[in-house]
């Protein structure tokens, strides 16, 4: 199972980064769980400046923007 944490203050990018992720990890068929981790200690924690970011199994993969749904699915499939 794979760990999918949205980190983001819970901005509408944020909840649209959080939606694609679930989408793309649907279409995958991959099992998953989602996180959204909004407390700023624990984001920036991650190393991340700018929100909304994703990580996957604790490693970030995006930051500071919302990837296609080509990108999320290439990021989730490795």
């Amino acid at each position: 199972m794979k760990t999918l944490q949205i980190l983001g203050t819970g901005c509408p990018k944020c909840k649209k980064l959080a939606e694609a992720t679930e989408d793309a990890a649907k279409n995958l068929g991959i099992d998953y769980k989602l996180e959204k981790v909004t407390d700023i200690t624990a984001i920036m924690s991650f190393g991340v400046m700018m929100t909304p970011a994703l990580a996957v199994d604790g490693k970030v993969k995006v930051s500071g923007k919302i990837p296609s749904a080509d990108e999320l699915r290439k990021i989730l499939s490795n």
